[in-house]
């Protein structure tokens, strides 16, 4: 063993004895087995595609809900709008409600809500790879058409109690108070948000309390991404714009969505982590420990496709922490069920 490898081996040993590095860990190799980063860009692709059709489809819903109050449609809209770095602004000017009646408009309504359902159908496969739901049990077109609609709606629904509690706070706080006080707010709206999200777009075998740590976690971490990543967005591409010019803007829009999308799934595979126990995770094999093969193990059940196909998996030698004769591997306290890899 040369030392370098002696070295990461001894880091390694650390970590798997210490359970808040070893759920650390556990969640990053996750995200890097289920390959988070390709979910994570298809999210922002079809977030990105999805845009302008659900800004669209915003404006409209608003003006049947708010009809005669056009000053609380542009609240509305202005909120939904102020946290897309660099191209606020521009699509402040804009995004307009669909004019028309009768068939007219139900047919512009309709268009809308199939260019938007990319970013609902992607976020449902996403979860669905997170929680490696074997895809002879996942979902056909019309429940996930439903899910889709009620992902629109629950989205719809936060965005009003946003803009009334943001509204709120301000009337009652002034200057830095009400900025600390829309911040905390904020987080507790978009936590609750993401868990009543989550919920839809999860298998329903998953309890909700399995949901609860990735909300917690996602919540605040949305909201800091509101308040500072156009900022920061906007700070990275300051000189990028003389050099691309329009596409500047287009790579900062994308660049925030990525981020956002990133946060999603990372928070998703929190949830998965700490439901089913899987950690620690060796940072160099062999040997795997017994949380690696699980997960192993998952993701070869999950490519089932038939009713009658059967995965069956093996690994050669017990896992790191097994027993050789019972196969029984040691686990940190914690729950001593999680939800089946199926689910």
């Amino acid at each position: 063993m040369n030392p370098i490898e002696r070295a990461l081996r001894a880091v390694d040993r650390v970590q798997q004895r210490r359970r808040p590095l070893a759920v650390v860990v556990g969640v990053v190799k996750k995200y890097g087995d289920d390959r988070g980063g390709l979910l994570a860009a298809l999210i922002t692709y079809y977030g990105f595609v999805s845009l302008i059709p659900l800004l669209l489809l915003l404006s409209t819903a608003l003006g049947f809900v708010l009809h005669g109050h056009p000053d609380a449609q542009q609240a509305v809209v202005d909120s939904a709008l102020a946290d897309f770095p660099i191209i606020g602004d521009q699509l402040r000017e804009n995004v307009h409600s669909v004019q028309g009646s009768g068939l007219a408009l139900v047919i512009g309504v309709a268009g809308l809500l199939y260019g938007a359902l990319g970013i609902a159908q992607v976020l449902q496969h996403a979860m669905a790879e997170v929680w490696n739901v074997p895809g002879v049990r996942r979902p056909g077109y019309w429940p996930r058409l439903g899910r889709s609609l009620a992902l629109f709606a629950t989205l719809g629904t936060g965005l009003l109690l946003t803009t009334a509690a943001a509204a709120l706070v301000g009337s009652a706080l002034g200057g830095p108070a009400a900025r600390i006080g829309g911040l905390l707010l904020s987080a507790a709206v978009n936590t609750l948000l993401f868990l009543a999200c989550l919920r839809i777009l999860t298998p329903k075998e998953v309890p909700a309390r399995a949901l609860l740590p990735g909300s917690v976690l996602a919540g605040p971490l949305f909201t800091v991404l509101q308040a500072f990543g156009a900022a920061l967005v906007a700070h990275q591409l300051r000189h990028a714009t003389a050099v691309y010019g329009f596409f500047a803007t287009v790579i900062g829009l994308l660049s925030w969505l990525y981020l956002a999308a990133q946060v999603t799934v990372y928070a998703a595979e929190t949830n998965t982590v700490l439901a089913r126990r899987l950690w620690p995770r060796s940072l160099l094999q062999p040997p795997l420990t017994g949380p690696d093969e699980q997960v192993l193990e998952d993701i070869a059940r999950q490519e089932a496709r038939r009713p009658e196909q059967r995965v069956d998996v093996d690994f050669d030698g017990p896992a790191a922490g097994q027993d050789e004769k019972t196969g029984k591997t040691e686990q940190p306290e914690g729950p001593e069920q999680r939800p089946d890899s199926g689910a």
